[in-house]
């Protein structure tokens, strides 16, 4: 048992013993099956605190020579598949942790040296019999003990992307291309290779790195197919957690949810975890890391990027086309560049169905938020933002001259002039005023209610606070709002709030450029 080479089981069985652990381990049956069916080459990259390494840990573990972990997989799903027997230690693993090796290493350009000669120094322990040299390549290492063994070789190389997210350049970056290229597209040396598991949060770079490891399956943020109940944790998990923990799952789900792949919702794990530990909801994982990411890239000002971000903010969901991006850090080329590279950073969710793409969660919009307050081009965004508070309470106050004015102000901010009158323009200005009402409220719009389709209905998941009907008109008198919402008896569904909802009533005329409100308690007969 080594540090590199056959690691034991120390690190996954310190992950289960904790208060909280999700059973992910049929994620083994999953790469058992890819691995013999499929393609042995898996590449599963996912944001930050989404799990990577407890995995790599897990299925080192579960493949390590090092160790029998028979008993420990024993009280878990993994250990009633009929595939688990099949590979239960039976493999040289060389588990490798790109970052923890690039951060401590002192002289960077020696990087891939250092790592092989440690590997290779545990070869030669592990098999003395063998001809091996501390100081030739690993994959001829590798390929050394094959042939005189047979033994096969899992490689786990966890944040594989780290020399790309630090942007290294130059002579090291040309060493770690064939450093990868020599363990993965080796054709002499593939028969040595059982699986090839490497992770990272992109996906791999598709301008210099993809001619080498261009062999791998990928699982990743816009689509890990059948690995995506893998990505984090599930509804049905997170339900589960709440239960035990006494926490209120609806609450849990407006914090955290908002990742959808292959029917799952997808929360980060981190943020549950902390979320039940701590008995309570706030921003977990934005203190693991910083809003300026998005800020950065926010600055950086693509042509309609500012609309999108907008519209965003204001719960809606944006095109876009993901298959451009290289991901890589030197190659943003237009807005769509930059909202892939943050739907692989977490701070969007992708719907690849639509392709759209939209703020997942509380907890990720509150990121947002202070990205924003940093970016001098959305110091409007800022101002509007911090104001939906106040219209908030000026809605249920009834004060109807308040909200006109605050709708004025966000409709002239969120569009342009040809698309000033536009419908969808009209209805992003309301969402983006009314932003705040997302911490108390549920937002539908197009809500099927009565004899038809209510445009926008807020409902309280907090208590004391009233239901709201907004109705919009364009070019027409506020009444006609307030009638329709009568006469169409959008509030049938609604007739529990009886004393507690209101009729908000907007209509929006096109050549004044005005904003007109009138708001009504609904109290029924």
């Amino acid at each position: 048992m080594g540090i590199y080479l056959n690691p034991g089981n120390e690190k996954f069985a310190e992950t289960v013993k904790k208060k909280i652990y999700v059973d992910k381990t049929m994620m083994i049956s999953d790469i058992n099956r890819i691995m013999e069916e499929e393609n042995k080459y898996i590449c599963m990259s996912r944001p930050r605190r989404f799990g990577k390494t407890i995995s790599g840990n897990m299925l080192a573990a579960y493949y390590s020579k090092g160790c029998d972990s028979s008993e420990l997989f024993s009280r878990f799903k993994i250990a009633s598949d009929s595939s688990f027997r099949d590979k239960l230690n039976k493999y040289n693993v060389i588990q490798i942790d790109m970052n923890s090796e690039y951060q401590s290493v002192i002289d960077k350009s020696k990087l891939i040296e250092e790592i092989t000669y440690a590997v290779n120094c545990e070869l030669i322990k592990e098999f003395p019999e063998i001809d091996l040299d501390e100081n030739e390549s690993l994959s001829r290492s590798i390929l050394k003990v094959y042939a005189s063994t047979k033994e096969k070789f899992v490689i786990i190389l966890d944040e594989y992307d780290v020399l790309v997210r630090e942007m290294v350049s130059g002579k090291l970056f040309e060493k770690y291309l064939s450093f990868l290229n020599s363990l993965f597209k080796s054709n002499t040396l593939s028969p040595a290779i059982a699986l090839a598991f490497i992770t990272g949060i992109l996906p791999i770079v598709r301008d210099k790195v993809q001619s080498k490891l261009n062999n791998f399956n990928e699982y990743t943020a816009l689509d890990a197919y059948e690995l995506a109940r893998y990505l984090g944790f599930t509804d049905e998990e997170v339900k589960g957690i709440c239960e035990s923990n006494d926490l209120n799952y609806k609450e849990c789900k407006l914090w955290y949810d908002g990742y959808h792949q292959h029917g799952y919702d997808i929360y980060n794990p981190e943020a549950i975890v902390k979320a039940a530990t701590n008995r309570g909801f706030e921003n977990y994982w934005g203190k693991t890391s910083s809003y300026e990411v998005i800020s950065e890239k926010l600055r950086q000002n693509y042509e309609g990027l500012k609309e999108d971000v907008i519209k965003m903010l204001a719960g809606e969901s944006v095109e876009l086309d993901a298959g451009m991006f290289l991901n890589t850090l030197d190659k943003f080329i237009n807005k769509d560049d930059v909202l892939t590279y943050l739907i692989h950073l977490g701070y969007l969710a992708y719907d690849r169905e639509k392709r759209t793409c939209r703020i997942p969660n509380r907890e990720v919009r509150d990121e947002w938020y202070r990205a924003i307050t940093a970016s001098e081009n959305y110091s409007k965004t800022d101002e509007i933002i911090k104001s939906s508070k106040k219209l908030l309470e000026e809605t249920i106050s009834g004060n109807e001259e308040a909200v006109a004015r605050a709708l004025d102000e966000s409709h002239m901010h969120v569009t342009s002039n040809r698309s000033y009158n536009n419908e969808d323009a009209l209805q992003s200005a309301i969402y983006l005023a009314y932003i705040y009402a997302l911490n108390e409220y549920s937002i539908f719009r197009e809500l099927t209610a009565g004899k038809g389709f209510a445009d926008v209905v807020f409902i309280p998941y907090v208590p004391d606070k009233p239901a709201l009907i907004i109705e919009l008109k364009k070019n027409k008198c506020v009444e006609s709002a307030i009638e329709q919402i009568k006469d169409k008896k959008y509030f049938s569904e609604l007739e529990h709030y009886s004393g507690n909802l209101l009729f908000v009533g907007i209509n929006y005329d096109e050549k004044l450029k005005k904003h007109s409100c009138k708001i009504e308690s609904f109290i029924k007969a």
